[in-house]
C-alpha cells in the first residue's frame, strides 16, 4: 500500500515529528550479488553448509520466492530451493557497506539510531538539506546509496517510529511508503494485530481468540481483560492500536546486552563438553565487557536441544565482569536444564542490564551474588 506522498503542514511544525525508517533490502545477500556479477539474478543464501547444521543468515529475493527466509536451518532452505547458491558470510565486508550508509545518514542529521548493521530510524524534522518533506528526505536518501554503493534501500516516512518502521517494510525491495499525519488513521483501520510491535505468532494466537483480528480491535477491548491476555504488554498494545509512539529517535542508544551462541555440527551429549563450552563462552563475554569498560547484572543462558526446543535460563545480581564469577553463574544455570539428559544442538550465554561500575556496598562479608 502506498499512501499519498504529500504531508500535512497545517499545524505546528513543532508537534509533527518527521520520522523515517530506513531498512536495506536483503542486505547481506545483496552485497554478495554486486560484489560478484554471477550470483545475479539467482537465488542466493548467505550462511552456514547445509550438512554443518548451518542457518540462513540472509537471503535474495530470488531465493525468497521458494520460501527461503533468515534464521531458517540450511538444510530445509537447500530443500525448498535445490538450486540455492549458499555463500559463505563476509562480516568485514558488510561492515563496509553498512558504514558507507551510516555515513550518509549522518550528512543529513545527526539524529541517525541504528537498529543494527542494515537498519536505522532517522529524525529528519530539521536536516542538514532543508528539505520541508521527509518525503523528498527519503528519495534522495534513497538515491544517495544507490549512487554510492550500488545497494538498494526501503524507506517508511510516518510521524513516529512505530509507523515508520511498518511502512519501510510494506513495498520491498527499494519502497517508499508515506504514512501522512492526516492518513494515520485510515492506515491503521487496515492493520492486522501481528502489525503491532511485539506481537509475534503466539501473543498474536492469543489476541485472536479473544476475537482482535485488527489492530484497532485493540482500543474497544477492555484494558483488564487485555492485560489477563498479553500481561504487561496490554497497556503498550493499547498506545501504538491507538497510532501514539512518543519514543524519540536516540543517536546514542546504550548497548543493551552482549552474547555469543553456536549450533554444533553434532549433538553435545557430554555434560563436560556442555560445561566447558558454556564456561568459554561466558569467558568471552567477559572479555567483551573489560574491552567495553562495562559490568552486568544479569547472565542469560540459551539452550536448544535436538528436537529443536529452546529454553533460557537467567539470573540477576551486583554488577560484575570477573570471569570466574560469570562462568559459575553460567554454569550453575545450566544445571537448570537437561542438558546431558538432553542431546544439545545450540549453546548461548549473554549478559545484560549493564553499566558502567559495580554496586557500592559496606557490608565487606555480602555475597558477591545472591544463590540461585
Amino acid at each position: 500500500m502506498q499512501c499519498p506522498e504529500s504531508e500535512v503542514q497545517s499545524l505546528q511544525p513543532a508537534r509533527i515529528r518527521r520520522i523515517l525508517h530506513v531498512d536495506m533490502d536483503a542486505f547481506y545477500a545483496s552485497v554478495e550479488q554486486r560484489d560478484d556479477e554471477a550470483l545475479r539474478g539467482k537465488p542466493v543464501a548467505v550462511g552456514g553448509r547445509p550438512d554443518e547444521r548451518g542457518v540462513v543468515a540472509a537471503a535474495s529475493y530470488e531465493a525468497r520466492t521458494f520460501g527461503v527466509r533468515s534464521a531458517m536451518s540450511m538444510a530445509r532452505a537447500v530443500r525448498l530451493c535445490p538450486s540455492l547458491v549458499i555463500v559463505p558470510p563476509d562480516f568485514a565486508k558488510y561492515k563496509a557497506a553498512s558504514t558507507a550508509v551510516f555515513s550518509i545518514f549522518r550528512e543529513v542529521t545527526p539524529l541517525v539510531e541504528p537498529m543494527s548493521l542494515d537498519e536505522a530510524y532517522l529524525d529528519v524534522t530539521e536536516n542538514a538539506w532543508q528539505e520541508p518533506l521527509a518525503t523528498t528526505v527519503a528519495k534522495r536518501l534513497k538515491d544517495r546509496i544507490r549512487a554510492e554503493t550500488n545497494l538498494t534501500a526501503s524507506a517508511g516516512v510516518a510521524p513516529n517510529k512505530f509507523l515508520a518502521k511498518i511502512a519501510s517494510g510494506w513495498k520491498k525491495p527499494d519502497g517508499l511508503t508515506v504514512i501522512a499525519p492526516d492518513r494515520v488513521e485510515s492506515f491503521l483501520q487496515k492493520l492486522p494485530v501481528d502489525a503491532l510491535w511485539g506481537v509475534g505468532p503466539v501473543t498474536a494466537r492469543k489476541l485472536r481468540s479473544r476475537g482482535i483480528e485488527r489492530l484497532v480491535d485493540v482500543r474497544t477491548f477492555d484494558i483488564d481483560q487485555l492485560r489477563q491476555t498479553v500481561g504487561s504488554l496490554a497497556d503498550w498494545l493499547s498506545q501504538l492500536a491507538h497510532g501514539i509512539d512518543d519514543r524519540p529517535v536516540e543517536p546514542h542508544r546504550d548497548t543493551k546486552s552482549s552474547g555469543s551462541e553456536n549450533t554444533y555440527s553434532e549433538d553435545l551429549t557430554d555434560l563436560a563438553m556442555i560445561r566447558a563450552e558454556i564456561m568459554e563462552m561466558a569467558s568471552r563475554a567477559a572479555r567483551w565487557l573489560d574491552r567495553n569498560s562495562l559490568f552486568a547484572r544479569t547472565v542469560t543462558i540459551k539452550v536448544r536441544y535436538a528436537d529443536f526446543t529452546t529454553i533460557t535460563r537467567s539470573h540477576s545480581a551486583p554488577p560484575t565482569r570477573d570471569t570466574s564469577l560469570l562462568s559459575s553463574r553460567a554454569v550453575q544455570l545450566l544445571e537448570r536444564t537437561d542438558a546431558g539428559r538432553q542431546p544439545v544442538r545450540l549453546l548461548g550465554v549473554s549478559v545484560h542490564n549493564l553499566c558502567d561500575g559495580p554496586d557500592r556496598t559496606d557490608d565487606p562479608d555480602r555475597l558477591p551474588f545472591d544463590p540461585l
